[in-house]
């Protein structure tokens, strides 16, 4: 099943040739070409592995006391990211690497095979290179998130200042994207333009933290800058639906050809764990917006790597059907880093969809279809994962 085929997204009694690590052949299993090695699925279902666009994974420290004060009744709000820095700052690199690596392969073992995460819990120019240069070494895209929260005690002017010079040029070598957390409590209309404008000008993709909370500038400034993404996305006027689905216009869904617009990362782990309001998919999708999920795995409010978690409850509380989520945690994942396209030579091919020439992520369902992951939500049904055409799971970590 490869969501990005649009009508024609099963191909029943089907083969998938790897070489190396893409995909060199796919068909009908009749007419396959010799091949070194064999595996028999069994009828089982195969689909491209999980693109988990948006993380936070480079974090120590618990905040499951905060968990369960609003599981009882205490409101969110984004300070809890303060104590995730004290706990990140005072943990060693050697930490920090070992729990990110075993983040990673928490998620491999779910079947995810292209990973983001973000800075964010330093917080001041030494912490936050530190924390892009961990990342760096373990995930396939990393975001800048300086602008996550201005620490206790600082300015919020005077913070963003740091964030668009010093800080910035300290984690360059080691991002490709620049975020900003566009909200109340975190960062002001103003201050996310600035950050946004800063990041832009040095070569950095860009993202944006918005409307999670409440109604707020975050989707207006992603369409304004042409940001490859808008996460959280909670609370949307029409107004803010029509200025993303406004990007999607020189777009092609049924064909994957044309220039993307801002994906809407919708973040219902994370929801759920903070009683918001879940991210209006089925009406953006309506719209024309093309939808992305991720876990948004953090410490405070989404500890989670399970994309399949994340598409049983598109399912079966955002009103996504099982192809349009399974594209969203996939392809639209892909849309949102831009890796949903090209066939290097340096080996960084299209990830997100099973084609030819494509990198050869893969995962196998212990299950017949992709329908099980919400019709038996919650079941440890990978069987197999292969990322570049390595086989790196097996149903746990690590195998």
């Amino acid at each position: 099943m490869d969501p990005a085929r649009g009508d024609d997204a099963v191909i029943r009694d089907a083969a998938v040739v790897f070489e190396g690590e893409r995909i060199s052949w796919l068909g009908s299993a009749g007419a396959a070409p010799a091949a070194d090695r064999m595996v028999d699925a069994g009828g089982r279902a195969m689909l491209p592995g999980w693109v988990d666009s948006h993380t936070h994974l480079v974090f120590a420290g618990d905040r499951s006391a905060e968990f369960a004060a609003r599981m009882a009744g205490e409101s969110y709000s984004a300070g809890g990211i303060a104590v995730t820095m004290e706990a990140t700052r005072a943990a060693g690199d050697y930490d920090l690497t070992r729990m990110l690596l075993a983040r990673r392969a928490e998620a491999a073992a779910g079947g995810t095979t292209w990973l983001e995460t973000k800075t964010g819990y330093g917080l001041d120019v030494e912490q936050e290179t530190r924390s892009a240069r961990i990342a760096s070494s373990v995930v396939d895209d990393v975001t800048y998130l300086g602008a996550h929260l201005v620490p206790d005690g600082l300015d919020g002017d005077e913070y963003t200042d740091l964030v668009c010079g010093p800080m910035l040029a300290g984690v360059l070598p080691y991002v490709q994207w620049a975020d900003v957390f566009c909200e109340r409590g975190a960062f002001t209309e103003e201050q996310s333009r600035r950050v946004l404008t800063a990041c832009r000008d040095a070569g950095l993709g860009l993202r944006v933290h918005g409307n999670q909370l409440g109604p707020g500038a975050g989707v207006q400034l992603a369409a304004e800058f042409g940001a490859a993404s808008v996460d959280h996305v909670n609370y949307l006027s029409a107004q803010d639906i029509d200025a993303l689905a406004g990007t999607w216009t020189g777009w092609n869904s049924s064909t994957g050809t044309g220039t993307p617009g801002t994906v809407a990362t919708c973040l219902p782990a994370c929801d759920l764990s903070t009683r918001q309001p879940l991210a209006p998919g089925r009406e953006l999708l309506d719209a024309g917006v093309e939808i992305a999920l991720a876990s948004n795995c953090n410490p405070g409010t989404s500890y989670t790597t399970s994309m399949a978690f994340c598409v049983a409850t598109a399912v079966l509380q955002m009103k996504l059907s099982i192809t349009e989520a399974v594209r969203a945690a996939t392809y639209g994942g892909a849309l949102a880093l831009r890796r949903h396209a090209g066939e290097d030579a340096d080996g960084k091919r299209a990830v997100g969809s099973l084609a030819v020439g494509h990198r050869a992520d893969a995962q196998l369902l212990n299950a017949p279809s992709a329908a099980y992951l919400a019709y038996r939500p919650g079941m440890p049904l990978t069987g197999a994962v292969w990322r570049a055409g390595e086989r790196i799971a097996a149903g746990k970590a690590g195998a």
